[in-house]
């Protein structure tokens, strides 16, 4: 086979495209990136200001798949990668005004004062849940199984900090598959942890809640810039893709460039936009599928960086921060204590904080100016965890649409997904609103597209 005729064009240089290119790559295929913005990494993007280190979007990572370890070795970051601080596996969860910590052993779960006794009592019923008979929401899913008091001070804060979503829509088949999948599999969720554990041992996975988290040195941007970098000129920034068209047995994708229109050709072509845009290639071939991606929600988020001098802050910084559940009536989804996690996210006698507000639970809180956001923050802040005066740096990072929501009836569209991939050979999907949101979750989906790319070319010979 000709090397034209291996030749790919992946839409999209964030995470998700620049993987599916490397891997792509390392095939000995012929490959092109083109992003739309001037810089690559889609939301992955890191800052450097005034002594503080500040990630925009994603600031870490769970080590849930062996790829990463194979990624940066060959991309030569592996030394660059910075494990999170030990207590950052401990989590605090706001009620009642106070945080507590979210228990992660047996004694840990009995002492708690984060639930009732009934509450704790209520989880031992899972052993004995039936199954529902439709589909269900995360929330429908958690109270059948482990009660309304679990749901309000664990699922949903986690949801929130996680989908910056609302367990009320999220379908818990769409966007927690996994644990969907132990009470299929194994009839329960006690039963299936302990199960699930061994079969995850022998593929080598490891799951998200025992998985380490890192980062590296200069932030969560190293690694797209690093993919970026090995690419070299194959990723092309600044190139909005404008249309995708059949072109014999191969593909032509139409993208504008320094105010010139292009007109490249290929034998297969990654759409690894956010959902939006993809829609808007793919609406003169599915319509239906079209109008399916233009109707996920990308709920707004603002990201709020706020730094202290450290004496003002008086109660340890000793976890990764803390989850607000709805129930407590707060204009924030939660803080991460930045500098306590990784080094160097703070001057010298500084501490850092992350805070997000908005998401599907206040998305009308993003309509307040920058400073009234600020303000807020930093009122919450000196509520929950003591904080005197104000903070002596703030930066805000606006995401008018943030995380794909994987709401109710969404198995609907991922099989439209499938079968629009199946009328149209060559034409791939890879991106966060299908296979997963996590950064991993990006990873393992851009090999297995890149596997089915080889596929098809194999069979084309």
């Amino acid at each position: 086979m000709s090397q034209n005729a291996c030749h790919v064009i992946v839409a999209g240089g964030g995470i998700s495209g620049l993987t599916t290119a490397w891997f792509l790559r390392q095939a000995g295929v012929q490959v092109r990136v083109l992003e739309k913005d001037p810089v690559p990494g889609g939301t992955m993007q890191t800052l450097r200001q005034d002594g503080f280190l500040i990630d925009l979007g994603p600031n870490s990572a769970l080590e849930t798949t062996p790829f990463f370890n194979l990624l940066f070795k060959e991309l030569g970051i592996d030394g660059e990668r910075v494990y999170a601080d030990s207590t950052g596996s401990r989590r605090y969860i706001l009620r009642n005004g106070a945080l507590h910590v979210m228990p992660m052993s047996p004694g840990a779960f009995i002492g708690t004062r984060l639930w009732s006794t009934r509450g704790k009592l209520r989880l031992f019923g899972e052993l004995f849940a039936g199954r529902a008979d439709h589909e269900e929401t995360i929330a429908e899913f958690v109270k059948r199984r482990l009660g309304q008091e679990f749901l309000d001070y664990a699922i949903n804060p986690f949801v929130a900090g996680v989908y910056a979503g609302n367990p009320e829509q999220l379908s818990v088949r769409a966007a927690f598959p996994k644990l969907y999948a132990l009470e299929e599999k194994y009839g329960g969720l006690i039963r299936g942890a302990i199960k699930g554990r061994r079969e995850r041992r022998r593929r080598a996975e490891t799951a998200k809640q025992s998985a380490r988290m890192f980062s590296f040195t200069n932030g969560m941007n190293t690694f797209p810039a690093a993919l970026a970098r090995a690419l070299g000129g194959d990723v092309v920034l600044g190139a909005a893709v404008e249309g995708i068209e059949r072109d014999g047995e191969g593909w032509k994708v139409t993208y504008a460039v320094n105010g010139a229109r292009m007109r490249e050709e290929a034998s297969a072509v990654v759409l690894a936009a956010p959902a939006s845009q993809a829609s808007g290639l793919i609406a003169g071939l599915d319509a239906a599928l079209a109008c399916s991606l233009e109707q996920i929600s990308y709920p707004p988020v603002a990201m709020v960086f706020t730094g202290f001098p450290a004496s003002s802050v008086k109660r340890p910084l000793d976890g990764f921060g803390y989850l607000v559940p709805s129930k407590e009536s707060r204009t924030i989804l939660g803080t991460i204590w930045s500098s306590t996690i990784f080094p160097n996210r703070a001057p010298e006698g500084h501490a850092a904080f992350t805070t997000f507000v908005g998401g599907s639970r206040q998305p009308e809180i993003l309509d307040l100016d920058d400073g009234k956001l600020i303000d807020n923050v930093t009122c919450e802040l000196q509520s929950i965890i003591g904080i005197q005066g104000g903070p002596s740096f703030t930066l805000l990072q606006r995401w008018e649409k943030s995380i794909p929501q994987y709401n109710l009836g969404y198995g609907e569209v991922l099989r439209r997904i499938d079968a629009f991939e199946a009328q149209h050979p060559g034409l791939f999907i890879c991106s966060n609103y299908r296979g997963g949101i996590a950064v991993g979750d990006c990873v393992v989906s851009a090999d297995r597209t890149a596997r089915r790319i080889g596929e098809f070319f194999s069979t084309r010979t």
